[in-house]
């Protein structure tokens, strides 16, 4: 069976001449011999491309593709409109990139314009850019960004309640600047200590992460966060959860500086965490500080409506020291998706399904206390997620619920809490009778 690496021997030979050496092995020789894998691949035979087809088709059968999902953590199972997959499926929106020439590329910026527009009109923010990989890698693109705009402050200071993945990528990245990242304490009630943030939050401080809701679902006191941080002149970053914008004051409302969130609720499926899309918007002032891209409308010389790239602020486009990221692959394909969503449901779409979910969470709660072993560690108010406590681990709790198609929520033992904490979302695809056979089947299992 052929391989699919064209160079042949003689090929590859004559690259190798070409660069002085007389052997691949003599190419590599600044490679440690220890670092070199001398054991055999695991790997099957080969096997035919209908022998391929079988066995994919027989692991994607092991997917439960029919869950009803209690689970959040940052990513929601909120309804998609079908219109949105015939849309992004046209070709002119499924195949494109990136506008590198953008004035060929006028129907990728408009879309690029719109998902902005709609973005900061969501967030009361004054500019957003196209997007970022994800919610977490946001959020750390937002700690740099503030580490640059307060060029004379070297601290970032975050809440201990963040989501868990964010606060791993926030570390790399910090680590990569020799960046310390401090974190305030976290009260029974399961909102931001204030009393700890004003303690540590001092005029070395460039910028301060916190999530609203917070990781526990918890909703924390934005006004009185930001009265505090802008206090001490450093900047504000929040990191949301866009559908709970639609009942939610937005961060330009609490003047957030900078605002960051996982766009997978706008219309994207949850599918094993991704492709996901990160939001990020920013007041104007801090515009030329922002990672990504940004586009623009304009008039040509004959008065007709066109787009440009405003801005590009990555290391391939512009000189290297001057790039404020190296973030490359444009979540565009995503950014579409969420703007067709918004611009689907409106104002009050939005609004509506933040009520339902928002509500079908409190009913869940409310069963929930009826229910003997059962405990809510948090007392804090909450949007649509929320925090239980049991007699027997979550982990339990979640296989065995597995077998009614229910997907419980998140075992919280996995983020160093106690391993008897679950973290239960509602939505607004969730019934009523789908609420009342959670609770029914939790109680069988504990």
């Amino acid at each position: 069976m052929s391989h699919y690496i064209p160079n042949t021997e003689k090929d590859r030979e004559e690259m190798l001449e070409k660069i002085g050496v007389s052997s691949f092995k003599e190419l590599i020789k600044d490679i440690p011999e220890e670092a070199f894998f001398k054991g055999k691949f695991n790997l099957p035979e080969p096997l035919s491309e209908l022998e391929v087809e079988e066995e994919l088709k027989t692991l994607a059968a092991q997917n439960k593709s029919d869950l009803k999902v209690f689970a959040g953590g940052g990513i929601y199972d909120h309804f998609i409109p079908a219109v949105i997959d015939q849309i992004i499926l046209r070709s002119e929106f499924y195949t494109s990139y990136t506008p590198y020439q953008p004035e060929v590329s006028q129907g990728t910026l408009q879309a690029m314009f719109e998902y902005q527009s709609l973005i900061c009109e969501l967030t009361g923010m004054e500019v957003a850019n196209a997007s970022m990989y994800d919610g977490a890698s946001a959020l750390a693109e937002a700690a740099l960004m503030a580490l640059r705009i307060k060029h004379d402050r070297d601290k970032i200071l975050a809440a201990s309640n963040i989501n868990p993945f964010y606060k791993k990528v926030l570390e790399t990245y910090a680590h990569g600047q020799r960046t310390p990242i401090e974190y305030v304490k976290t009260k029974e009630d399961g909102s931001l200590d204030l009393n700890d943030l004003k303690e540590k939050i001092d005029g070395n401080t460039a910028g301060f992460i916190f999530q609203h809701p917070n990781f526990f679902g918890v909703l924390e006191d934005p006004f009185e966060i930001s009265k505090i941080v802008k206090e001490k002149g450093a900047l504000l970053i929040a990191s949301v959860y866009p559908i709970s914008l639609g009942i939610l004051e937005p961060p330009g409302a609490y003047s957030a500086d900078i605002v960051v969130g996982e766009g997978q609720s706008l219309g994207l499926p949850i599918s094993f965490g991704g492709p996901l899309l990160g939001v990020f918007a920013t007041k104007l002032e801090y515009v030329r500080s922002m990672p990504g891209r940004i586009s623009g409308m304009t008039v040509d010389v004959d008065g007709k409506r066109g787009f440009v790239m405003t801005l590009q602020t990555r290391e391939q486009h512009i000189r290297r020291e001057r790039a404020t990221s190296n973030i490359c692959s444009n979540q565009q394909l995503c950014a579409t998706a969420a703007a067709i969503y918004l611009s689907l449901l409106g104002k009050e779409g939005i609004k509506e399904v933040a009520l339902q979910s928002f509500y079908k969470a409190h009913y869940l709660h409310e069963l929930l206390k009826s229910v003997d072993g059962i405990e809510f560690p948090f007392k804090g108010p909450f949007f649509n997620e929320f925090v239980i406590e049991t007699k027997i681990p979550a982990r339990k709790i979640v296989d065995h619920m597995l077998k009614y198609n229910l997907l419980a929520g998140i075992d919280l033992s996995q983020f160093d809490f106690p391993e008897n904490y679950l973290l239960v979302s509602v939505t607004e695809k969730r019934k009523r009778e789908e609420l009342e056979e959670y609770v029914k089947i939790l109680k069988e299992v504990i």
